[in-house]
């Protein structure tokens, strides 16, 4: 009887030594007597007791935040710079073997390449190329984590922090660029304007029966307005035509002589 349970459980200790079950997103990196012989998964796993070690890899894409780094720009402005950054190991092998930890590695690595792309921008590009920032981070870091089986896909600026100086200065900067463009939209109206009246004034010039048509109009609008008498001296050339048609009149009455 105790044979067999000793029996019993040697067979269970080798079952749980030599049975693996691997997720979908996983894969396991075997060691046969430290050689590696392949990743295996996902599914049931069997290994050599003893002989066989197995290391699982996540395939996942993590999501990493990069700290705050202190970033001495182009144009020699302080400012710290967070970013996250997206990647997945996408040869389990190379994750495991060509580096000691992929993870601190990727991390490491991604701070030292946000200092040194940020420094050789300038703020303004910093703050309004990002895409542009972004693109040029994955690209760096994709290529650089390729040995070791990770693929970077995509790198994000999270937050620019600026001095209390800086801030200021951008604020009076804005606030100018505001003063600007209304001076100039000013400007702009105030141009239109004189072209418009340059305008009217040629047209009266060519018609000057229309300054009286105005004239005769501005009258009927005041006295429709206001309640009090008022005078206004009657140009001399709204009366023209009358008496052009009156001495028209009085030639036409003349006995021909």
């Amino acid at each position: 009887m105790f044979l067999y349970a000793a029996a019993l459980v040697l067979v269970l200790l080798f079952l749980s030594s030599a049975v693996r079950i691997l997720n979908e997103y996983e894969r396991g990196v075997v060691f046969r007597l430290g050689r590696v012989i392949g990743a295996k998964g996902p599914g049931l796993i069997l290994l050599i007791p003893v002989i066989d070690k197995l290391v699982r890899v996540d395939l996942r894409v993590v999501a990493m935040d990069v700290p705050p780094q202190d970033v001495i720009t182009k144009d020699n402005v302080t400012i710290k710079v967070s970013a996250v950054l997206y990647f997945r190991v996408i040869d389990p092998n190379k994750a495991i073997v060509s580096v000691e930890n992929y993870l601190y590695a990727t991390s490491q690595l991604s701070q030292t390449t946000l200092r040194s792309v940020c420094g050789q921008a300038e703020l303004d590009e910093l703050l309004s190329e990002r895409e542009k920032i972004n693109a040029h981070l994955q690209e760096i870091l994709d290529k650089d984590t390729e040995p070791w089986g990770v693929k970077v896909a995509k790198v994000e600026i999270k937050n620019i922090d600026l001095p209390q100086e800086m801030q200021r200065a951008i604020a009076r900067q804005a606030e100018a660029e505001r003063e600007r463009r209304a001076k100039v939209i000013g400007a702009e109206g105030e141009f239109q304007a004189a072209q418009k009246l340059s305008d009217a004034a040629r047209i009266i010039a060519e018609n000057p029966i229309a300054l009286q048509l105005r004239y005769l109009q501005t009258l009927r609008e005041v006295a429709a307005e206001n309640n009090s008498t008022t005078l206004f001296p009657v140009p001399i050339d709204l009366l023209t035509p009358f008496l052009q048609f009156a001495k028209g009149l009085s030639g036409k009455g003349t006995p021909a002589g």
